[in-house]
C-alpha cells in the first residue's frame, strides 16, 4: 500500500487484502440504519460524508485509529487513537 495525493493506492487486489486482514483477526462492523441516521445528525463535523459514518460507527462504542485531522480534531466525545504519530 501507498500513499498518494492524501489517498491509499493499493498495491494488492482489494478482496484478497481484505481477506487477508479478516484472517488476521480484523473485525468487520457493518453500517446500520441507526449508525446512519445518527451520522447524519452529528454536529461539529464537516465534510466527507464517509467521515461522518466512520465517526457514527465508532460512537457505538469503538475505538477509531485515524490520521484523518478533521476527526482528531472533532471537540466530539470519541475514542480515538492519532495515527499520525
Amino acid at each position: 500500500m501507498r500513499v498518494h495525493s492524501g489517498r491509499f493506492d493499493l498495491l494488492a487486489d482489494p478482496e484478497a487484502w481484505r481477506r487477508e486482514l479478516l484472517a488476521q483477526g480484523l473485525v468487520e462492523i457493518p453500517v446500520s440504519g441507526l449508525i446512519g441516521v445518527r451520522a447524519g445528525l452529528l454536529t461539529g463535523l464537516r465534510g466527507d460524508p464517509a467521515d461522518r459514518l466512520i465517526v457514527a460507527t465508532a460512537l457505538e462504542g469503538h475505538q477509531l485509529l485515524t490520521a484523518d485531522s478533521q476527526i482528531l480534531e472533532w471537540p466530539g466525545k470519541l475514542s480515538r487513537i492519532d495515527a499520525t504519530e
